[in-house]
């Protein structure tokens, strides 16, 4: 009866060790339908997911909700007061339309920092990393939000600039070229807004890096403009993207008009910066701590 009792106590401690071999084992019993790693299908399945995530965070924060204000109120005041108070010159809306978009780019900028480093600062991208591990999805799909949200403001700001010149009194003008002018305008503060989210990566702080911005934008590449050469100033970031705007000005001098570039090559010289924030943002997102 002992002999029995032990082969049986035998059989069922195999049968144990089994069956905790199969649950523990990758490649057997119910653990074989896990997958062991994510496939690169798994990853662009997840991209819609997550730009709906990213563009539910954008429209629920008010800072965004006041930046967007804060375009359509600077377009139009920016317009109105160019109208009612330059009296030297003839102006027509048309031309004058896209003047606060030199100010709307700088303001996307912030946008897209913000995207980035209100997360950061907050703690709230480790659960968004650990929701998403793939980290080049949270980096696309916050590219073509701050994309969209850029083209937005474009929009708004430009249409209140027109809004706010014809209250000034002007008339419409020749409009051959707004078309063209136009999506000049909106390809310049997309950018901007990638651009913005590119050094938000990189720096991770917001107040450092708008700071940052707007110490570039309206002091150094000013002085950086007024002083160096025009064959170097050309390829200066916002120089190249206001570039963009063809708009003429009273400081333009011989040797600036002749050195500068094309509408088309001002785009790849601002997109050239983008991508490069944008690169190694993304490249310091995989390389950082997420905390």
């Amino acid at each position: 009866m002992s002999l029995v009792r032990r082969n049986d106590d035998t059989d069922k401690a195999a049968m144990m060790t089994t069956a905790t071999t199969n649950m523990l084992s990758p490649t057997t019993g119910a653990a074989s339908h896990r997958p062991s790693s994510r496939s690169r299908d798994d990853d662009l399945k997840a991209v819609p997911g997550v730009l709906k995530s990213e563009w539910i965070k954008l429209s629920s924060v008010r800072a965004n909700t006041a930046i967007l204000g804060l375009t359509i109120v600077m377009g139009g005041l920016t317009s109105w007061a160019v109208a009612t108070f330059v009296t030297d010159e003839v102006l027509t809306a048309s031309g004058i339309f896209i003047y606060s978009t030199v100010l709307t780019a700088v303001v996307a900028s912030i946008a897209g920092i913000l995207l980035f480093s209100s997360e950061a600062q907050h703690g709230t991208l480790a659960a968004a990393l650990t929701a998403q591990p793939a980290r080049w999805v949270i980096a696309f799909s916050k590219a073509i939000t701050a994309a969209a949200f850029g083209l937005t403001l474009g929009a708004a700001g430009m249409a209140a600039g027109f809004g706010g010149a014809m209250l000034g009194g002007l008339a419409v003008g020749d409009t051959s070229a707004m078309a063209a002018t136009t999506l000049w305008a909106l390809l310049y503060t997309t950018l901007a807004a990638v651009l913005g989210t590119g050094i938000g990566m990189i720096v991770r702080h917001s107040s450092a890096a708008i700071s940052g911005l707007l110490v570039w934008g309206f002091v150094i590449e000013n002085l950086l403009t007024f002083f160096a050469p025009a064959q170097v100033s050309r390829f200066l970031p916002f120089f190249a993207g206001d570039g963009l705007l063809a708009i003429s000005s009273d400081m333009d001098t011989p040797e600036s008009i002749a050195a500068a570039l094309t509408r088309a090559q001002d785009a790849m010289v601002f997109g050239g910066y983008t991508a490069v924030a944008l690169i190694v943002g993304t490249v310091l997102l995989y390389r950082r701590d997420t905390t």
